[in-house]
């Protein structure tokens, strides 16, 4: 499968990139196409509710930033994996721009899966997080193979790891 892994922390070094990095190299392991996307070094604007894309855009997006890159990559995408730090109990602002920029096409429409990773100095943070994606896979009709988190306490470990292989083996 086409597995496509937005990651939206600006540390390239931290839980959450390590996490995105595990995953990538499990479904490599298994088989599978990935492709990592750091869109937090990424210069992506939010949707500004212009409605060009369902007007005069035919289904682009009027902004011409690098989300102009992720477009193709979602059109073939057949795994969705979001990778965020919760920051103030919920997904990274990198995360959320590109998210807000799939209303252009709608939904990414080959993506048949989809899972979250997410990271947090603080236990008990991730509900909005998680609410939040699952209406987002709800509403596109993905099938959602399952939400890791970890915090403080369970950042870069084999506990971690090995849950991060459990999603993949969803695939």
């Amino acid at each position: 499968m086409k597995v496509l892994i937005l990651q939206g922390s600006p540390r390239a070094n931290g839980n959450t990139a390590w996490m995105a990095e595990e995953y990538k190299k499990a479904a490599e392991a298994a088989g599978h196409d990935v492709t990592l996307v750091n869109v937090a070094k990424k210069k992506i604007g939010g949707c500004l509710a212009c409605e060009y894309c369902h007007t005069k855009g035919n289904g682009a997006c009027v902004q011409k930033d690098d989300m102009q890159e992720l477009y193709p990559l979602l059109a073939e995408a057949e795994v969705l994996v979001l990778a965020s730090p919760i920051y103030y109990f919920t997904l990274s602002a990198q995360i959320q721009a590109p998210i807000q920029r799939f209303y252009a096409m709608m939904k990414p429409a080959n993506v048949k899966k989809t899972a979250l990773l997410l990271s947090s100095h603080s236990p008990n943070v991730y509900d909005a997080a998680i609410a939040e994606y699952k209406l987002i896979a709800g509403f596109c009709g993905y099938e959602d193979t399952g939400v890791v988190t970890a915090n403080v306490d369970e950042q870069k470990t084999e506990e971690t790891k090995q849950k991060v292989i459990e999603l993949v083996a969803k695939l």
